[in-house]
């Protein structure tokens, strides 16, 4: 039986030749390459091109998205999507909440404020167990799912476009 979540999107509506960024925090290496791993493998079956940026932490990411966003459309090279990678455990004190909640509340009045296609896989665990578990491509693949989700709104967007 096919996992429901890897099942192919009905919305086939072409992205190919698409531009996406992908910002990642690199505080737990071996973690984030298992996260860029997955969100690769989908950007390559879409067939869209891809720049990777790297931030110190999570909390960077939405103000790195922003910056790159801005710099490329005044290059003439926009980014059609975005995607956010980052790890964060969860310690012995309150930053675990700040860091998960502002990262996401960045990310998503991002999305929500220039109504652009962006997939959210930043992890947020108890433990590097479950990092792990959610990182690798074998098993939860959460960088596949923060890229399938920035692909799904890309391609709404673009079919919303032309109607």
């Amino acid at each position: 039986m096919a996992d429901a979540r890897r099942a192919p999107l009905k919305d086939q509506t072409d992205i190919s030749g698409a531009r996406v960024l992908i910002v990642e925090a690199r505080f737990y290496d071996d973690i984030q390459d298992a996260l860029l791993e997955g969100a690769l493998a989908e950007l390559k079956i879409a067939g869209a091109s891809h720049d990777v940026l790297t931030v110190p932490g999570a909390l960077e990411i939405p103000a790195a998205i922003a910056i790159a966003l801005d710099a490329a459309a005044a290059n003439g090279r926009p980014y059609d999507a975005a995607i956010a990678l980052g790890c964060v455990v969860r310690g012995d004190t309150i930053h675990f909440e700040i860091v998960s909640q502002e990262s996401s509340r960045g990310l998503m009045d991002l999305a929500v404020s220039r109504k652009f296609p962006l997939g959210n896989g930043i992890l947020t665990v108890n433990n590097e167990a479950q990092a792990w578990a959610r990182a690798r491509a074998s098993e939860l693949n959460k960088g596949g799912d923060a890229a399938r989700a920035a692909i799904a709104m890309l391609r709404i967007k673009r079919r919303l476009a032309k109607a």
